[in-house]
C-alpha cells in the first residue's frame, strides 16, 4: 500500500470574498448629501523623536546635531470636511461554498482523502460555529480598525440590496458588542451567521452589502488603509490608498479582522487571525509556533496523513485556514 504525502501543488481560493472598502463623509446634524473622502498631501516640519542609534547617542556632537534639526516629511492625510461629523464606510461579502476541494492538487490520492476529512468535519460540526465568529466580527466592526477606536458611535447596517434597502440586520452602536468574545447575545448576530452559513453550505448564492455610519466629530482625521511602497526613491513618506479619488480600506484589511476568530492557540487572552502560524505583525510574534505542533500544517498534516483528529477547537481552527485560503503545498509553489 503506497503512502500518502503531502501533495507538492495545494492550494484553496478563499470563501469570504471581500471588496475593498470607500470612505464617503456627511452630516449627522443636517443630514447633507453624501460626498467622497479625499485624500490630500501635507509636508511638515517636525522634530526628530525616534530613539537614535548608539553610534550617534554616544557622541554628544553628533547627538547634538542631529536632535536640533528639523524633521522634514511629506505625507498623505485624509479627514472629514468640516461640516461633516460622520465617516460612512460600504463595502460587501461574497459567501462561496466550502466543501473542501482544493483550486489545484497534483496528488489525487491525497485529494480524495483530504474531502473525505472535510466532510466528516462538516458532517459532525457543521459550518455554524465558524459562521458565528465570522458574523460577531461583521457586527462589531473590528474591520474599522482604528476608526473603531476613534468613534462616538457606529451605526452599522448590513443588507442583501446594495443600495442598503430591506437590511437583515441593523447596529444601533456596533461599539457596545465585545472584541475579544463570541458569546455575545445580539439579535443582529444570528441573521448575518444565518446567512454566512448559507453561503458556506452552498444553499443558496449570498453577498450582502455593510454600511457603517461612524460618528468622528467635524474635521477630525480617518484612516484609509496605508499603501506599502517598495520603492526606495518615494518621495513621500506615508502613501494612503484611494480609487477614482475616494479614499479606501484594502480588502485584505477587512478579512483579516473578519477571521479573527483564533481564541485556541495555546494559552490565549484575544483573538487572533487565522492564520498558518497564528502570525500577528503588529505584535512582531506568531502565537502558533511550529515547535509547539500547534500550528496548520502540524496540525493539517497529521489529521490528513495520519488519521491523528485533532480537538474540536483546532478542528475549527483548520477548516477557518481553509477558507482563509492560500497554497498549502510541499513545494510552497502553487
Amino acid at each position: 500500500m503506497m503512502t500518502l504525502t503531502t501533495a507538492s501543488v495545494l492550494a484553496f481560493e478563499r470563501n469570504l470574498d471581500i471588496s475593498d472598502a470607500y470612505f464617503w463623509q456627511l452630516d449627522s446634524a443636517s443630514g447633507n448629501q453624501r460626498r467622497p473622502v479625499g485624500i490630500q498631501t501635507k509636508s511638515v516640519r517636525g522634530t526628530i523623536s525616534n530613539r537614535l542609534k548608539a553610534a550617534i547617542a554616544n557622541d554628544p556632537v553628533k547627538l547634538d546635531a542631529e536632535i536640533e534639526k528639523p524633521n522634514l516629511q511629506t505625507v498623505d492625510v485624509a479627514s472629514l470636511d468640516h461640516d461633516c461629523d460622520t465617516l460612512l464606510v460600504k463595502w460587501s461579502c461574497k459567501v462561496l461554498p466550502f466543501t473542501g476541494k482544493p483550486s489545484v492538487c497534483n496528488d489525487q490520492d491525497y485529494q480524495t482523502k483530504l474531502l473525505s476529512v472535510v466532510d466528516s468535519y462538516l458532517a459532525g460540526q457543521g459550518v455554524g460555529e465558524l459562521a458565528r465568529r465570522y458574523a460577531c466580527n461583521i457586527a462589531n466592526a473590528r474591520w474599522l480598525w482604528r476608526n473603531r477606536l476613534g468613534a462616538e458611535t457606529i451605526k452599522l447596517t448590513v443588507s442583501l440590496n446594495a443600495d442598503g434597502s430591506n437590511p437583515i440586520a441593523e447596529i444601533a452602536n456596533a461599539k457596545n458588542l465585545s472584541l475579544t468574545s463570541f458569546d455575545q447575545a445580539d439579535e443582529a448576530v444570528a441573521p448575518i451567521a444565518q446567512l454566512i452559513a448559507q453561503g458556506l453550505k452552498g444553499e443558496a448564492f449570498v453577498i450582502f452589502y455593510i454600511k457603517a455610519e461612524v460618528k468622528m466629530g467635524y474635521g477630525q482625521e480617518v484612516y484609509p488603509s496605508q499603501e506599502l511602497i517598495l520603492d526606495t526613491g518615494k518621495d513621500k513618506s506615508k502613501v494612503l490608498y484611494q480609487k477614482k479619488d475616494i479614499a479606501g480600506m484594502h480588502s485584505q484589511k477587512i478579512s483579516n479582522a473578519i477571521r479573527t476568530i483564533d481564541t485556541w492557540y495555546p494559552e490565549a487572552q484575544f483573538p487572533i487571525a487565522a492564520e498558518p502560524y497564528g502570525t500577528v505583525t503588529t505584535l512582531g510574534t506568531a502565537f502558533r509556533q511550529p515547535k509547539q505542533k500547534q500550528d496548520f500544517y502540524s496540525l493539517f498534516d497529521k489529521w490528513v496523513l495520519d488519521d491523528q483528529l485533532p480537538s474540536l477547537e483546532q478542528q475549527h481552527y483548520v477548516m477557518a485556514v481553509l477558507i482563509r485560503g492560500g497554497v498549502f503545498g510541499a513545494s510552497g509553489k502553487e
